[in-house]
Protein backbone atom coordinates (compact mmCIF):
# COMPACT_ATOMS: atom_id res chain seq x y z
CA UNK A 1 0.00 0.00 0.00
CA UNK A 2 1.60 3.23 -1.08
CA UNK A 3 1.15 5.97 1.49
CA UNK A 4 2.32 9.56 1.32
CA UNK A 5 5.21 10.10 3.74
CA UNK A 6 5.93 13.26 5.63
CA UNK A 7 9.35 14.81 5.38
CA UNK A 8 11.42 13.63 8.30
CA UNK A 9 13.77 15.97 10.11
CA UNK A 10 17.24 14.78 11.03
CA UNK A 11 17.51 14.16 14.76
CA UNK A 12 19.31 16.80 16.78
CA UNK A 13 22.87 15.66 17.29
CA UNK A 14 24.24 16.35 20.73
CA UNK A 15 26.79 14.58 22.88
CA UNK A 16 26.40 14.24 26.61
CA UNK A 17 29.56 13.03 28.39
CA UNK A 18 29.19 11.76 31.93
CA UNK A 19 32.08 11.75 34.37
CA UNK A 20 31.63 8.29 35.94
CA UNK A 21 32.11 7.21 39.52
CA UNK A 22 35.08 5.08 40.55
CA UNK A 23 34.85 1.39 39.66
CA UNK A 24 33.49 -0.90 42.38
CA UNK A 25 30.95 -0.26 45.11
CA UNK A 26 28.85 2.91 45.04
CA UNK A 27 28.88 4.69 48.38
CA UNK A 28 25.98 6.93 49.35
CA UNK A 29 28.41 9.70 50.24
CA UNK A 30 29.90 9.69 46.72
CA UNK A 31 28.66 12.47 44.44
CA UNK A 32 27.31 12.13 40.90
CA UNK A 33 28.95 14.51 38.46
CA UNK A 34 28.22 15.28 34.82
CA UNK A 35 29.46 17.76 32.28
CA UNK A 36 28.20 18.79 28.89
CA UNK A 37 30.76 18.19 26.14
CA UNK A 38 31.16 21.33 24.06
CA UNK A 39 32.25 21.59 20.48
CA UNK A 40 35.83 22.67 19.76
CA UNK A 41 34.61 26.09 18.59
CA UNK A 42 33.07 26.74 22.02
CA UNK A 43 36.15 25.74 24.04
CA UNK A 44 38.73 28.34 25.17
CA UNK A 45 42.14 28.42 23.46
CA UNK A 46 44.75 25.98 24.72
CA UNK A 47 46.84 28.79 26.20
CA UNK A 48 45.43 30.37 29.36
CA UNK A 49 45.45 34.11 30.13
CA UNK A 50 48.85 35.49 31.03
CA UNK A 51 50.53 32.69 29.09
CA UNK A 52 50.20 30.23 31.97
CA UNK A 53 50.05 26.54 31.12
CA UNK A 54 46.58 25.02 31.77
CA UNK A 55 46.36 21.99 34.06
CA UNK A 56 45.78 18.74 32.18
CA UNK A 57 42.53 17.02 33.10
CA UNK A 58 42.03 13.26 32.75
CA UNK A 59 38.55 13.00 31.24
CA UNK A 60 38.71 9.23 30.64
CA UNK A 61 35.50 7.61 31.95
CA UNK A 62 36.18 5.56 35.08
CA UNK A 63 33.16 3.28 34.61
CA UNK A 64 31.59 1.49 31.69
CA UNK A 65 27.99 2.71 31.64
CA UNK A 66 27.05 0.04 29.10
CA UNK A 67 28.02 -2.84 31.39
CA UNK A 68 24.70 -2.90 33.28
CA UNK A 69 26.49 -2.66 36.63
CA UNK A 70 25.21 0.84 37.25
CA UNK A 71 21.61 2.01 37.29
CA UNK A 72 18.96 4.04 39.10
CA UNK A 73 18.89 3.61 42.88
CA UNK A 74 15.75 4.40 44.93
CA UNK A 75 16.31 6.82 47.78
CA UNK A 76 15.27 4.81 50.84
CA UNK A 77 16.51 1.39 51.86
CA UNK A 78 13.73 -1.16 52.39
CA UNK A 79 13.64 -2.29 56.02
CA UNK A 80 13.40 -6.11 56.23
CA UNK A 81 11.21 -5.68 59.33
CA UNK A 82 8.47 -4.09 57.20
CA UNK A 83 7.99 -7.24 55.10
CA UNK A 84 6.22 -10.47 55.96
CA UNK A 85 8.58 -13.41 56.45
CA UNK A 86 8.94 -16.03 53.78
CA UNK A 87 6.67 -18.91 54.85
CA UNK A 88 4.23 -16.80 56.87
CA UNK A 89 1.27 -18.37 55.06
CA UNK A 90 2.14 -21.85 56.33
CA UNK A 91 0.25 -21.55 59.58
CA UNK A 92 -3.36 -20.84 58.76
CA UNK A 93 -4.86 -23.97 60.30
CA UNK A 94 -4.18 -26.35 57.44
CA UNK A 95 -1.94 -28.68 59.46
CA UNK A 96 -4.08 -28.92 62.59
CA UNK A 97 -7.26 -30.16 60.84
CA UNK A 98 -6.71 -33.88 61.27
CA UNK A 99 -4.59 -35.83 63.71
CA UNK A 100 -2.55 -38.64 62.20
CA UNK A 101 -3.10 -42.25 63.30
CA UNK A 102 0.60 -43.02 63.56
CA UNK A 103 0.23 -46.27 61.62
CA UNK A 104 2.66 -45.79 58.79
CA UNK A 105 5.21 -48.42 57.83
CA UNK A 106 8.04 -46.72 59.73
CA UNK A 107 6.16 -46.26 63.00
CA UNK A 108 8.10 -47.69 65.97
CA UNK A 109 6.06 -49.48 68.61
CA UNK A 110 6.22 -48.14 72.18
CA UNK A 111 4.60 -49.01 75.52
CA UNK A 112 0.85 -48.49 75.52
CA UNK A 113 0.35 -49.52 71.89
CA UNK A 114 -1.92 -52.42 70.96
CA UNK A 115 -1.08 -55.26 68.59
CA UNK A 116 -3.56 -57.74 67.11
CA UNK A 117 -2.15 -61.29 66.90
CA UNK A 118 -4.03 -64.10 65.10
CA UNK A 119 -2.81 -67.69 64.65
CA UNK A 120 -4.64 -70.70 63.21
CA UNK A 121 -3.90 -74.28 62.29
CA UNK A 122 -1.91 -76.27 64.85
CA UNK A 123 -2.20 -73.32 67.24
CA UNK A 124 -5.41 -71.28 67.60
CA UNK A 125 -5.04 -67.74 68.97
CA UNK A 126 -6.85 -64.39 68.42
CA UNK A 127 -6.25 -61.54 70.85
CA UNK A 128 -5.33 -57.85 71.06
CA UNK A 129 -2.12 -57.65 73.09
CA UNK A 130 -1.03 -54.42 74.84
CA UNK A 131 2.63 -53.44 74.91
CA UNK A 132 3.57 -53.27 78.58
CA UNK A 133 5.85 -50.80 80.34
CA UNK A 134 8.89 -52.97 79.54
CA UNK A 135 8.02 -52.90 75.82
CA UNK A 136 6.86 -56.54 75.70
CA UNK A 137 3.76 -58.41 74.62
CA UNK A 138 2.86 -61.81 76.17
CA UNK A 139 2.11 -64.73 73.83
CA UNK A 140 0.74 -67.87 75.53
CA UNK A 141 3.11 -70.78 75.09
CA UNK A 142 5.96 -68.46 74.07
CA UNK A 143 6.15 -65.98 76.93
CA UNK A 144 7.05 -62.27 76.80
CA UNK A 145 8.30 -60.88 73.46
CA UNK A 146 10.21 -57.58 73.13
CA UNK A 147 8.61 -55.41 70.42
CA UNK A 148 9.37 -51.84 71.58
CA UNK A 149 11.17 -49.81 68.90
CA UNK A 150 10.15 -52.20 66.08
CA UNK A 151 8.12 -51.19 63.04
CA UNK A 152 5.09 -53.17 61.89
CA UNK A 153 7.09 -55.43 59.58
CA UNK A 154 9.61 -56.25 62.31
CA UNK A 155 6.81 -56.93 64.81
CA UNK A 156 5.21 -59.38 62.38
CA UNK A 157 8.52 -61.19 61.90
CA UNK A 158 9.20 -61.35 65.67
CA UNK A 159 5.74 -62.71 66.50
CA UNK A 160 5.89 -65.25 63.66
CA UNK A 161 9.29 -66.49 64.82
CA UNK A 162 8.14 -66.76 68.45
CA UNK A 163 5.05 -68.87 67.59
CA UNK A 164 6.71 -71.10 65.00
CA UNK A 165 9.56 -71.82 67.41
CA UNK A 166 6.97 -73.60 69.58
CA UNK A 167 4.64 -74.81 66.81
CA UNK A 168 6.95 -75.31 63.81
CA UNK A 169 4.41 -76.93 61.47
CA UNK A 170 0.99 -76.06 60.08
CA UNK A 171 0.64 -72.65 61.74
CA UNK A 172 -0.41 -69.41 60.02
CA UNK A 173 0.26 -66.07 61.74
CA UNK A 174 -1.17 -62.57 61.21
CA UNK A 175 -0.24 -59.38 63.11
CA UNK A 176 -1.42 -55.78 62.99
CA UNK A 177 -0.36 -52.68 64.94
CA UNK A 178 -3.89 -51.66 65.85
CA UNK A 179 -3.55 -48.48 67.85
CA UNK A 180 -1.00 -46.12 69.28
CA UNK A 181 -0.84 -44.22 72.52
CA UNK A 182 -1.49 -40.46 72.21
CA UNK A 183 1.30 -38.13 73.20
CA UNK A 184 1.40 -34.61 74.59
CA UNK A 185 4.12 -32.34 73.23
CA UNK A 186 5.24 -28.96 74.58
CA UNK A 187 5.62 -26.14 72.03
CA UNK A 188 7.55 -23.13 73.21
CA UNK A 189 9.93 -20.42 72.08
CA UNK A 190 8.85 -17.77 69.60
CA UNK A 191 5.38 -19.05 68.74
CA UNK A 192 2.06 -17.25 68.99
CA UNK A 193 0.49 -19.48 71.68
CA UNK A 194 3.01 -21.64 73.58
CA UNK A 195 1.50 -24.64 75.31
CA UNK A 196 1.09 -28.43 75.58
CA UNK A 197 -0.72 -30.05 72.69
CA UNK A 198 -2.03 -33.57 72.07
CA UNK A 199 -1.17 -35.62 69.03
CA UNK A 200 0.22 -38.97 67.95
CA UNK A 201 3.87 -40.03 67.85
CA UNK A 202 3.94 -39.79 64.08
CA UNK A 203 2.37 -36.32 63.70
CA UNK A 204 4.67 -33.79 62.03
CA UNK A 205 6.35 -30.79 63.60
CA UNK A 206 4.02 -28.64 61.47
CA UNK A 207 0.98 -30.18 63.18
CA UNK A 208 2.13 -29.12 66.63
CA UNK A 209 3.36 -25.69 65.47
CA UNK A 210 0.00 -25.04 63.87
CA UNK A 211 -1.71 -26.03 67.13
CA UNK A 212 0.37 -23.30 68.78
CA UNK A 213 -0.81 -20.66 66.32
CA UNK A 214 2.32 -20.74 64.17
CA UNK A 215 5.63 -18.93 64.44
CA UNK A 216 5.82 -15.36 65.71
CA UNK A 217 6.30 -13.43 62.44
CA UNK A 218 8.36 -10.69 64.06
CA UNK A 219 10.65 -12.67 66.34
CA UNK A 220 10.44 -16.38 65.50
CA UNK A 221 12.79 -18.37 63.28
CA UNK A 222 11.56 -20.44 60.34
CA UNK A 223 14.98 -22.03 59.99
CA UNK A 224 16.03 -22.98 63.53
CA UNK A 225 13.47 -25.26 65.19
CA UNK A 226 14.62 -27.94 67.67
CA UNK A 227 12.87 -31.07 68.96
CA UNK A 228 14.09 -31.76 72.51
CA UNK A 229 13.86 -34.99 74.55
CA UNK A 230 15.32 -35.22 78.03
CA UNK A 231 17.29 -31.99 77.46
CA UNK A 232 18.84 -33.41 74.31
CA UNK A 233 18.16 -32.29 70.71
CA UNK A 234 16.87 -35.26 68.70
CA UNK A 235 16.00 -33.34 65.49
CA UNK A 236 16.37 -29.91 63.89
CA UNK A 237 13.92 -28.50 61.36
CA UNK A 238 14.48 -25.86 58.64
CA UNK A 239 11.09 -24.94 57.20
CA UNK A 240 12.73 -23.41 54.11
CA UNK A 241 13.57 -26.98 53.04
CA UNK A 242 9.88 -27.82 53.31
CA UNK A 243 8.78 -24.64 51.48
CA UNK A 244 11.24 -25.08 48.61
CA UNK A 245 11.77 -28.84 48.30
CA UNK A 246 8.97 -30.39 50.38
CA UNK A 247 11.40 -32.20 52.71
CA UNK A 248 11.14 -32.05 56.51
CA UNK A 249 12.57 -33.98 59.46
CA UNK A 250 10.06 -36.54 60.82
CA UNK A 251 11.02 -37.51 64.37
CA UNK A 252 8.70 -39.92 66.19
CA UNK A 253 7.37 -38.01 69.18
CA UNK A 254 7.16 -39.29 72.72
CA UNK A 255 5.09 -37.95 75.58
CA UNK A 256 6.85 -34.95 77.09
CA UNK A 257 8.90 -33.96 74.02
CA UNK A 258 9.43 -30.23 73.48
CA UNK A 259 9.48 -28.23 70.24
CA UNK A 260 11.52 -25.05 70.61
CA UNK A 261 11.32 -22.24 68.02
CA UNK A 262 14.50 -20.20 68.23
CA UNK A 263 14.80 -16.45 67.85
CA UNK A 264 14.87 -15.25 64.26
CA UNK A 265 18.29 -14.96 62.70
CA UNK A 266 19.65 -12.18 60.44
CA UNK A 267 17.31 -11.20 57.58
CA UNK A 268 17.31 -9.50 54.19
CA UNK A 269 14.56 -7.75 52.21
CA UNK A 270 13.70 -8.99 48.72
CA UNK A 271 11.43 -7.05 46.36
CA UNK A 272 10.97 -5.82 42.80
CA UNK A 273 9.95 -8.22 40.05
CA UNK A 274 9.23 -11.16 42.34
CA UNK A 275 5.86 -12.83 42.82
CA UNK A 276 5.81 -11.81 46.49
CA UNK A 277 8.03 -9.47 48.41
CA UNK A 278 9.31 -11.17 51.57
CA UNK A 279 11.80 -11.01 54.38
CA UNK A 280 14.23 -13.93 54.07
CA UNK A 281 16.04 -15.33 57.09
CA UNK A 282 19.71 -16.29 56.91
CA UNK A 283 21.09 -19.41 58.57
CA UNK A 284 24.44 -17.73 59.08
CA UNK A 285 25.53 -14.17 58.55
CA UNK A 286 25.42 -14.30 54.74
CA UNK A 287 24.35 -16.27 51.67
CA UNK A 288 25.21 -16.20 47.99
CA UNK A 289 23.19 -14.66 45.20
CA UNK A 290 22.59 -18.11 43.69
CA UNK A 291 21.09 -19.34 46.99
CA UNK A 292 18.79 -16.32 47.14
CA UNK A 293 17.61 -16.81 43.55
CA UNK A 294 16.74 -20.38 44.51
CA UNK A 295 14.65 -19.10 47.44
CA UNK A 296 12.91 -16.14 45.77
CA UNK A 297 10.26 -16.71 43.13
CA UNK A 298 11.29 -14.41 40.26
CA UNK A 299 8.97 -13.16 37.57
CA UNK A 300 9.85 -13.93 33.98
CA UNK A 301 12.19 -11.54 32.25
CA UNK A 302 14.26 -10.55 35.30
CA UNK A 303 17.56 -9.30 33.94
CA UNK A 304 19.17 -7.17 36.68
CA UNK A 305 19.53 -7.08 40.44
CA UNK A 306 20.07 -4.10 42.73
CA UNK A 307 21.96 -4.96 45.92
CA UNK A 308 21.97 -2.36 48.69
CA UNK A 309 23.14 -2.42 52.27
CA UNK A 310 25.82 -1.30 54.67
CA UNK A 311 29.40 -2.52 54.92
CA UNK A 312 32.35 -1.63 57.10
CA UNK A 313 33.43 0.93 54.51
CA UNK A 314 30.03 2.59 54.35
CA UNK A 315 26.73 2.26 52.47
CA UNK A 316 26.65 -0.03 49.42
CA UNK A 317 24.64 0.04 46.19
CA UNK A 318 25.48 -2.23 43.25
CA UNK A 319 23.51 -3.02 40.10
CA UNK A 320 24.29 -6.38 38.48
CA UNK A 321 23.12 -8.35 35.46
CA UNK A 322 21.40 -11.46 36.82
CA UNK A 323 24.21 -13.81 35.75
CA UNK A 324 26.79 -11.72 37.65
CA UNK A 325 24.62 -11.66 40.77
CA UNK A 326 24.89 -15.41 41.44
CA UNK A 327 28.40 -15.06 42.86
CA UNK A 328 27.69 -12.03 45.06
CA UNK A 329 27.51 -12.17 48.85
CA UNK A 330 24.35 -10.95 50.58
CA UNK A 331 24.56 -10.05 54.25
CA UNK A 332 22.19 -9.28 57.09
CA UNK A 333 20.15 -6.10 56.55
CA UNK A 334 20.72 -6.00 52.79
CA UNK A 335 17.96 -5.19 50.32
CA UNK A 336 17.80 -7.06 47.03
CA UNK A 337 15.58 -5.75 44.23
CA UNK A 338 15.09 -7.91 41.15
CA UNK A 339 14.26 -6.03 37.96
CA UNK A 340 13.16 -6.82 34.42
CA UNK A 341 15.34 -4.00 33.19
CA UNK A 342 16.18 -5.13 29.68
CA UNK A 343 14.31 -3.28 27.00
CA UNK A 344 12.70 -5.46 24.38
CA UNK A 345 13.95 -4.60 20.92
CA UNK A 346 10.78 -5.96 19.31
CA UNK A 347 7.25 -4.57 19.45
CA UNK A 348 3.98 -6.19 18.41
CA UNK A 349 1.23 -4.20 16.72
CA UNK A 350 -2.20 -5.26 15.52
CA UNK A 351 -4.06 -4.48 12.30
CA UNK A 352 -7.85 -4.39 11.96
CA UNK A 353 -10.25 -3.44 9.20
CA UNK A 354 -9.88 -3.87 5.44
CA UNK A 355 -6.59 -5.57 4.57
CA UNK A 356 -4.99 -8.84 3.45
CA UNK A 357 -2.62 -10.93 5.54
CA UNK A 358 -1.99 -11.51 9.23
CA UNK A 359 -3.47 -9.35 11.96
CA UNK A 360 -0.31 -9.03 14.09
CA UNK A 361 3.17 -7.91 13.15
CA UNK A 362 6.42 -8.12 15.11
CA UNK A 363 8.48 -5.03 14.29
CA UNK A 364 11.71 -3.36 15.34
CA UNK A 365 11.31 -0.97 18.25
CA UNK A 366 11.98 2.04 16.01
CA UNK A 367 9.55 1.02 13.24
CA UNK A 368 7.53 3.81 11.57
CA UNK A 369 3.89 3.67 10.56
CA UNK A 370 4.73 4.17 6.89
CA UNK A 371 7.06 1.15 6.90
CA UNK A 372 4.28 -1.08 8.16
CA UNK A 373 1.63 0.34 5.82
CA UNK A 374 3.91 -0.18 2.83
CA UNK A 375 4.07 -3.89 3.71
CA UNK A 376 0.27 -4.39 3.89
CA UNK A 377 -1.92 -5.23 0.91
CA UNK A 378 -5.50 -3.93 0.88
CA UNK A 379 -8.55 -4.66 -1.33
CA UNK A 380 -8.51 -2.33 -4.30
CA UNK A 381 -11.27 0.34 -4.38
CA UNK A 382 -12.61 -0.92 -1.04
CA UNK A 383 -10.28 0.63 1.52
CA UNK A 384 -10.38 4.18 2.86
CA UNK A 385 -6.61 4.54 3.13
CA UNK A 386 -7.02 8.27 3.80
CA UNK A 387 -8.94 7.48 7.04
CA UNK A 388 -6.43 5.28 8.84
CA UNK A 389 -6.39 5.71 12.62
CA UNK A 390 -4.50 4.23 15.51
CA UNK A 391 -5.38 3.17 19.06
CA UNK A 392 -2.63 3.47 21.66
CA UNK A 393 -2.65 2.47 25.32
CA UNK A 394 -0.65 5.48 26.47
CA UNK A 395 -3.15 7.79 24.74
CA UNK A 396 -6.05 5.94 26.38
CA UNK A 397 -4.47 6.40 29.79
CA UNK A 398 -3.95 10.11 29.15
CA UNK A 399 -7.54 10.51 28.01
CA UNK A 400 -8.81 8.63 31.07
CA UNK A 401 -6.70 10.74 33.41
CA UNK A 402 -7.83 13.96 31.75
CA UNK A 403 -11.48 12.93 32.06
CA UNK A 404 -11.05 12.01 35.73
CA UNK A 405 -9.39 15.37 36.39
CA UNK A 406 -12.32 17.19 34.75
CA UNK A 407 -14.84 15.24 36.83
CA UNK A 408 -12.85 15.91 40.00
CA UNK A 409 -12.82 19.65 39.28
CA UNK A 410 -16.58 19.49 38.70
CA UNK A 411 -17.06 17.87 42.12
CA UNK A 412 -14.77 20.33 43.87
CA UNK A 413 -16.33 23.40 42.27
CA UNK A 414 -20.05 22.69 42.66
CA UNK A 415 -20.67 20.02 45.29
CA UNK A 416 -19.16 22.04 48.11
CA UNK A 417 -20.77 25.41 47.29
CA UNK A 418 -22.67 27.10 50.14
CA UNK A 419 -26.20 28.58 49.95
CA UNK A 420 -27.48 31.85 51.40
CA UNK A 421 -31.23 31.20 51.20
CA UNK A 422 -33.58 28.24 51.40
CA UNK A 423 -34.48 28.65 47.74
CA UNK A 424 -30.85 28.68 46.74
CA UNK A 425 -30.20 25.62 48.93
CA UNK A 426 -32.99 23.76 47.12
CA UNK A 427 -31.47 24.64 43.75
CA UNK A 428 -28.02 23.58 44.98
CA UNK A 429 -29.44 20.24 46.10
CA UNK A 430 -30.98 19.61 42.68
CA UNK A 431 -27.70 20.54 40.99
CA UNK A 432 -25.73 18.27 43.33
CA UNK A 433 -28.00 15.32 42.50
CA UNK A 434 -27.57 16.04 38.78
CA UNK A 435 -23.78 16.26 39.11
CA UNK A 436 -23.50 13.08 41.19
CA UNK A 437 -25.53 11.05 38.67
CA UNK A 438 -23.55 12.52 35.81
CA UNK A 439 -20.18 11.80 37.44
CA UNK A 440 -21.20 8.26 38.38
CA UNK A 441 -22.09 7.44 34.78
CA UNK A 442 -19.14 9.31 33.27
CA UNK A 443 -16.62 7.37 35.37
CA UNK A 444 -17.87 4.09 33.92
CA UNK A 445 -16.89 5.13 30.37
CA UNK A 446 -13.62 3.93 28.86
CA UNK A 447 -11.74 6.24 26.45
CA UNK A 448 -10.81 4.67 23.15
CA UNK A 449 -7.20 5.85 23.01
CA UNK A 450 -7.77 6.83 19.37
CA UNK A 451 -4.90 8.79 17.83
CA UNK A 452 -5.73 10.74 14.67
CA UNK A 453 -2.90 10.12 12.19
CA UNK A 454 -4.70 10.90 8.91
CA UNK A 455 -5.46 14.39 7.66
CA UNK A 456 -5.80 16.25 4.37
CA UNK A 457 -2.00 16.43 4.25
CA UNK A 458 -1.59 12.65 4.37
CA UNK A 459 -0.63 10.11 7.02
CA UNK A 460 1.61 11.25 9.87
CA UNK A 461 4.68 9.05 9.82
CA UNK A 462 4.87 8.42 13.57
CA UNK A 463 6.96 5.85 15.40
CA UNK A 464 4.90 2.83 16.46
CA UNK A 465 4.65 1.59 20.03
CA UNK A 466 4.13 -1.88 21.43
CA UNK A 467 0.41 -2.75 21.55
CA UNK A 468 -0.71 -0.21 18.93
CA UNK A 469 -3.88 -1.15 17.03
CA UNK A 470 -4.01 0.29 13.50
CA UNK A 471 -7.44 0.58 11.92
CA UNK A 472 -7.71 0.54 8.12
CA UNK A 473 -11.41 1.19 7.47
CA UNK A 474 -13.42 0.10 4.47
CA UNK A 475 -14.93 2.72 2.19
CA UNK A 476 -18.38 3.43 3.61
CA UNK A 477 -21.54 4.58 1.85
CA UNK A 478 -23.54 5.23 5.02
CA UNK A 479 -23.98 7.87 7.71
CA UNK A 480 -24.78 7.03 11.34
CA UNK A 481 -27.08 9.37 13.32
CA UNK A 482 -26.95 9.00 17.14
CA UNK A 483 -27.21 10.95 20.34
CA UNK A 484 -30.22 13.19 21.08
CA UNK A 485 -32.27 12.13 18.07
CA UNK A 486 -35.66 10.41 18.24
CA UNK A 487 -34.72 7.39 16.10
CA UNK A 488 -30.95 6.72 16.06
CA UNK A 489 -30.17 4.97 12.79
CA UNK A 490 -27.81 4.46 9.89
CA UNK A 491 -28.71 6.01 6.56
CA UNK A 492 -27.30 5.79 3.05
CA UNK A 493 -25.03 8.70 2.23
CA UNK A 494 -26.55 10.97 -0.42
CA UNK A 495 -24.40 13.77 -1.81
CA UNK A 496 -25.93 17.18 -1.19
CA UNK A 497 -27.99 16.05 1.81
CA UNK A 498 -27.30 18.21 4.83
CA UNK A 499 -26.77 17.17 8.43
CA UNK A 500 -30.14 18.65 9.41
CA UNK A 501 -31.83 16.62 6.65
CA UNK A 502 -30.41 13.38 8.08
CA UNK A 503 -31.54 14.38 11.58
CA UNK A 504 -35.07 15.20 10.33
CA UNK A 505 -35.24 11.85 8.56
CA UNK A 506 -34.34 10.20 11.87
CA UNK A 507 -37.34 11.75 13.60
CA UNK A 508 -35.76 15.06 14.52
CA UNK A 509 -34.22 16.30 17.76
CA UNK A 510 -35.30 15.15 21.20
CA UNK A 511 -36.41 17.72 23.77
CA UNK A 512 -32.99 17.51 25.45
CA UNK A 513 -31.00 18.08 22.24
CA UNK A 514 -28.62 21.04 21.98
CA UNK A 515 -29.16 22.07 18.36
CA UNK A 516 -26.01 24.18 18.43
CA UNK A 517 -23.83 21.25 19.45
CA UNK A 518 -23.80 18.75 16.57
CA UNK A 519 -20.55 16.84 16.05
CA UNK A 520 -19.20 14.82 13.15
CA UNK A 521 -17.01 11.81 13.96
CA UNK A 522 -14.82 10.97 10.96
CA UNK A 523 -13.63 7.50 10.03
CA UNK A 524 -10.11 8.51 10.95
CA UNK A 525 -11.20 9.25 14.53
CA UNK A 526 -11.26 13.03 14.24
CA UNK A 527 -14.19 14.87 15.83
CA UNK A 528 -15.33 18.15 14.24
CA UNK A 529 -18.22 20.55 14.66
CA UNK A 530 -20.89 20.04 12.01
CA UNK A 531 -21.22 23.79 11.41
CA UNK A 532 -17.63 24.00 10.24
CA UNK A 533 -17.22 20.77 8.26
CA UNK A 534 -18.90 19.15 5.27
CA UNK A 535 -20.55 15.76 5.72
CA UNK A 536 -18.71 12.76 4.24
CA UNK A 537 -19.63 9.12 3.73
CA UNK A 538 -18.71 7.06 6.78
CA UNK A 539 -19.29 9.96 9.21
CA UNK A 540 -21.22 9.64 12.44
CA UNK A 541 -23.52 12.51 13.44
CA UNK A 542 -23.58 13.02 17.22
CA UNK A 543 -26.26 15.34 18.64
CA UNK A 544 -25.21 16.54 22.09
CA UNK A 545 -27.66 17.11 24.99
CA UNK A 546 -28.31 20.40 26.73
CA UNK A 547 -27.33 20.72 30.35
CA UNK A 548 -30.63 20.73 32.34
CA UNK A 549 -29.75 23.65 34.59
CA UNK A 550 -30.23 27.42 34.65
CA UNK A 551 -26.78 27.87 36.18
CA UNK A 552 -24.91 29.19 33.15
CA UNK A 553 -21.48 28.44 34.58
CA UNK A 554 -22.45 24.87 35.47
CA UNK A 555 -24.10 24.39 32.08
CA UNK A 556 -20.91 25.56 30.36
CA UNK A 557 -18.77 23.17 32.43
CA UNK A 558 -21.07 20.20 31.75
CA UNK A 559 -21.10 21.01 28.03
CA UNK A 560 -17.30 21.02 27.94
CA UNK A 561 -17.11 17.67 29.71
CA UNK A 562 -19.80 16.19 27.44
CA UNK A 563 -17.76 17.29 24.44
CA UNK A 564 -14.64 15.74 26.00
CA UNK A 565 -16.49 12.46 26.55
CA UNK A 566 -17.79 12.44 22.98
CA UNK A 567 -14.29 13.01 21.58
CA UNK A 568 -12.56 10.34 23.70
CA UNK A 569 -15.28 7.67 23.84
CA UNK A 570 -17.56 8.45 20.85
CA UNK A 571 -20.48 8.28 23.29
CA UNK A 572 -23.13 10.94 23.88
CA UNK A 573 -23.76 10.71 27.61
CA UNK A 574 -27.42 11.23 28.48
CA UNK A 575 -27.97 13.76 31.24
Amino acid sequence: MCMKKLTKRDPLKATLAVVALAMGTFAASQAWAQSLSLSDSMLPPSGGSGGQQQEQVDDTPRADWRSGTYGPVPRTLQDPESLTPFGANLFSGGFRGAMGDGLNADYQVKPGDQITVRAWGAFEFDRILPVDAQGNIFIPGSGPLKVEGQNSQQVDSSVRSAITSVYPENVQVYTNVQGVQPVAVFVTGYVENPGRFAGTPNDSVLYFLDQAGGIDQDLGSYRQIRVMRNERTIATVDLYDFLIKGSIARPQFQDGDTIVVEERGPAIAVGGDVHREHRYELLGSQLSGAELVNLARLKSGVSHVLLRGNREGGPLAQYFPIDMFYGQTIRSGDEVIFSADKRNETIVVEIEGSYYGPSRFALPRNALLSELLDAIAVPENMTAVESISLQRESVRQQQAQSLQDSLRRLETTYLGASSRTDQEAKIRLQEAELIERFIERARELEPSGRLVVASSNGISDIRLQDGDVITIPEISDSVLISGEVLVPQAAVYRPGTSVIDYIENAGGFTERADKDQILLVRQNGAVEHASNSPLRPGDEILIMPKAPTHNLQLASTLTQILFQIAVTTRVVLDL
